[in-house]
């Protein structure tokens, strides 16, 4: 069997990869936004709707950040582009990103039609992609070596 090749990230600090560091927190936010969606839908009480809203921002803010470290990872080795999930990752991550964006404004307008059916059906697809760009992203870490220091 064949080692992989380790490819340096090159979005880092001091050896630590800053993209794997940054992705927890919008998608625990999305996760988050669906959850209180469907809190919303259920209960009706508005402040389910404000915390969807407010999931929302802080998952696209760091959403953007961790596009930025992945997209300087993507862009700055031609080794990371050449692994076969790089490129479904990066589509389906940003994707999911943009359909994250689009909730986000849809969540600015009140409260009921914030949330149904559009908000809703836009938290539900952006947390379905999820699994599979992680699963890609994984499958750059642990078998391409993709950011592995060693």
């Amino acid at each position: 069997m064949q080692e992989a090749v380790r490819v340096r990230s090159t979005a880092q600090i001091a050896g630590h990869p800053l993209h794997p560091m940054l992705v927890p927190i919008p998608i625990a936010c999305f996760i988050g936004a669906l959850l209180t969606d469907i809190a919303y839908v259920v209960s009706a009480e508005i402040m389910w709707s404000n915390f969807s809203a407010w999931l929302l921002v802080v998952g696209v803010i760091f959403g953007v950040l961790a596009a930025i470290a992945g997209l300087t990872d993507f862009i700055g080795n031609r080794l990371v582009r050449a692994q076969a999930p790089a490129w479904p990752h990066l589509i389906g991550n940003a994707v999911a990103l943009i359909l994250a964006i689009v909730n986000a404004l849809i969540h600015t307008r009140d409260a009921w039609t914030s949330v149904w059916p559009t908000g809703l059906i836009l938290s539900v697809i952006t947390v379905l992609i999820l699994p599979v760009t992680g699963w890609l992203g994984w499958a750059l870490v642990y078998r391409h070596r993709v950011g592995v220091a060693r």
